[in-house]
């Protein structure tokens, strides 16, 4: 049973840099798996933030392109997403996500229907 576990939320004023990690433990060897960040606001829906491919190909929300950065270490079984200059609307619970196999085009708004290993999520707070 693949396993998720997000950390590195916390509060941090407009501007600044958040890390957030994602330890990854169940994983099946020799499958390829497709793993992404999400996040949420109260009385939104969850959003795709970036995804990272099985090749290591990246793409990005629109609203964090060249502010965020996915990456993984394989020998690590670990996601991270480099948050800089936050945003106060950057504000949400954020969360890790992991799948078999590859996402739609839509992945922003339908991956939440499509990736099937979900963590607990980690809080960010961004102050103006």
């Amino acid at each position: 049973q693949v396993q998720l576990v997000e950390s590195g939320g916390g509060s941090v004023q407009a501007g600044g840099s958040l890390r957030l990690s994602c330890a990854a433990s169940g994983l099946t060897r020799n499958e390829n798996y497709y793993m992404g960040w999400f996040r949420q606001v109260p009385g939104k829906e969850r959003e795709g933030v970036a995804k990272i491919d099985s090749d290591g190909s990246t793409s990005y929300a629109d609203s964090v392109k060249g502010r965020f950065t996915i990456s993984q270490d394989n020998a690590k079984n670990t996601l991270y997403l480099q948050m800089d200059s936050l945003k106060p609307e950057d504000s949400a619970m954020y969360y890790c996500a992991a799948k078999e196999g590859p996402v739609s085009m839509d992945w922003v708004h339908k991956g939440i229907y499509e990736y099937r290993y979900w963590g607990q999520g980690t809080q960010v707070t961004v102050s103006s």
